[in-house]
């Protein structure tokens, strides 16, 4: 397949929107717990502050990055693409 046809071909797919997601940790709670959660609740998760989170697209993990604060909102710094080396 020649180079023009693959770039047309990758052309058809680029407008389609993916869900994007930055996971920073996880826990188990039994239900009763999860029931009485409310405002101000902490959550103490799996992952220590200082591992990298995973980037998710469509539930498949594409990167790890680092949280980051850009102008009040939270943003993520790739660090690695899974599959290749950091």
């Amino acid at each position: 397949m020649s180079s023009a046809t693959e770039s047309k071909n990758l052309n058809v797919i680029l407008d389609v929107k993916v869900d994007l997601s930055v996971r920073i940790g996880s826990c188990m709670l039994p239900m009763r717990d999860v029931v009485e959660l409310g405002e101000g609740t902490v959550l103490q998760l799996d992952q220590l502050a200082s591992e990298p989170v995973g980037l998710y697209v469509n539930d498949k993990l594409i990167a790890r990055g680092e949280v980051v604060v850009v102008e009040e909102n939270f943003g993520i710094k790739i660090t690695q693409i899974v599959g290749e080396s950091a």
